[in-house]
């Protein structure tokens, strides 16, 4: 894959675009461990019955954003690294809206400040993959038709009108998808590093 982008003249020099490809994923490698941390925190702090093992709750829809689906590494690279861009813009308003139900739920917790920093890091590494796909001259992504902030807090408001258990499932759903996409992202990115997966 990093071979086709070579060939193209209008591409930023090679050991620059290198070292974009190298510090994205590296980022995305290290926002995958912090994933994994929020998520396992998360669980601890809801409660009964989240912690629990075998405890398999329900997977809501959560809108604007879908868990990266079974045929994702099936597809060109460039066409995952675009999903992986537009999972990466529309989870930031969503775990925004967990850290909002969240402060009603468990105020003064170290969770609250993991979620804004979470939102945070997904908008780095979001602006990162841009750049990276600027820089291999991909297409850039579709802009959302729905803006992904109101999405987030329909979602929320839905959530929270509906009782602490649903906002809790939503959380749990936004951190799983954070973790997901961030991981999916590293993998992706991974192909384009010279010696990584071809």
């Amino acid at each position: 894959m990093f071979e086709d982008f070579q060939a193209d003249s209008s591409i930023s020099p090679l050991p620059l675009l290198e070292a974009k490809i190298h510090q994205t994923h590296s980022l995305a490698r290290l926002l995958t461990k912090y994933a994994e941390q929020l998520f396992q925190e998360y669980v601890q702090l809801q409660g009964d019955p989240f912690g629990r093992p075998g405890f398999s709750p329900p997977r809501p829809p959560v809108a604007g954003l879908s868990a990266p689906g079974a045929g994702h590494a099936g597809l060109p690279l460039p066409e995952r690294l675009r999903l992986d861009a537009g999972a990466l813009a529309a989870l930031p308003p969503l775990l925004d809206a967990v850290r909002r139900l969240q402060a009603e739920l468990n105020p003064r917790t170290a969770l609250l400040r993991r979620l804004e920093e979470a939102a945070r890091r997904a908008r780095a590494l979001g602006a990162a993959l841009e750049a990276v796909l600027a820089a291999l001259g991909a297409e850039p992504r579709e802009p959302r038709p729905e803006p992904a902030a109101a999405a987030a807090a329909a979602a929320a408001a839905a959530a929270a009108a509906a009782g602490a258990f649903p906002a809790k499932l939503l959380g749990l759903r936004v951190c799983g998808l954070y973790r997901d996409w961030v991981s999916r992202t590293e993998a992706d990115l991974g192909q384009l590093v010279p010696g990584g997966p071809a």
